[in-house]
This record gives C-alpha cells, sequence and structure tokens, in this order.
C-alpha cells in the first residue's frame, strides 16, 4: 500500500505537473517525464522510465493524467525509501566495529571482498577523496555519496 504524499510535496508534484500540462488538458505527454523528472531531482534510466509509464499509461495513450503521476512519483520514492534502506544495511555490514564509520581497513575488505584487485595506495585514494571532512574515515553520509558516485 502506497504511503499518503504530505501536501508539501503534493503541491510540488502539482507545480511541476501543471507547467508541463502545455493545453491545460489534465494531461503530460509522456515524453516529457524525463525531463519532469530531473526538475524534481530524479536521475532515472530510460529503461526505468518506461517501466513506470507502463505502470501508470495503461491505455497506452502517451499522457497521464495527475492521479496517474501520482503514483508513478510514488513508485519512484518507494524505490528510492528501497535502496536507502539497502544501503544503511551495507553501512552497518561494513562498519565492523560499529562506531559509526567505515575505516581503512574495513574499506579495503569490502573492496577486495567483491574481486577488486587494489593496492593499499588505491584504497587510500578511494578513501582519500570519499573522506570530506579528511578524518580518514568514511561516516554514513560519506559512504551513501560514494556509492552514489559510483552508480
Amino acid at each position: 500500500m502506497a504511503k499518503k504524499i504530505p501536501a508539501e510535496k503534493l503541491k510540488e508534484y502539482q507545480e511541476v505537473f501543471n507547467v508541463y500540462d502545455i493545453n491545460r488538458d489534465g494531461q503530460i505527454n509522456t515524453s516529457e517525464l524525463d525531463t519532469v523528472m530531473k526538475v524534481l531531482g530524479e536521475e532515472l534510466t530510460e529503461a526505468r522510465l518506461q517501466k513506470l509509464i507502463n505502470e501508470v499509461d495503461l491505455d497506452g495513450s502517451g499522457t497521464i493524467n495527475f492521479d496517474e503521476f501520482i503514483k508513478l512519483m510514488q513508485k519512484v520514492e518507494e524505490t528510492d525509501f528501497e535502496k536507502a534502506e539497502s544501503l544503511r544495511a551495507a553501512f552497518k555490514v561494513f562498519d565492523k566495529d560499529n562506531n559509526g564509520f567505515v575505516s581503512f581497513d574495513e574499506l579495503k575488505y569490502i573492496l577486495t571482498s567483491f574481486g577488486e584487485k587494489l593496492t593499499d595506495e588505491e584504497v587510500q585514494d578511494i578513501l582519500h577523496e570519499a573522506d570530506k571532512d579528511r578524518n580518514g574515515k568514511l561516516d554514513y553520509e560519506e559512504f551513501i555519496a560514494m556509492y552514489l558516485e559510483k552508480e
């Protein structure tokens, strides 16, 4: 069951939808959805966007109304939430000593566990690039940013 969208978010969606409802008929062209998603801060692959369109544009008209648009946005947000939950779980696994940080040794273990053949210097370079506060370890936000940068 989809979560209720907060009023503020619903208003934002309505405003963006209205901008792209060029002829004011309560419909937007699905070919415009990539631009709409980017305006809302969502970067979707073409395949993912097409899958979402197919799920909400059941009649295949090539347009979606506001209710269908809301269903699409709920699906996007559910996917974002699931990804965030997965990343949070991954961070907990990689933070072996549960101190809230991923250290050099933990990062090296992570990278080499997935078959990466990296020298200590290469791991240090990755850590240095991701470690924005320069404390020698990655907190949750830095870990997420590092992951998203690699996506």
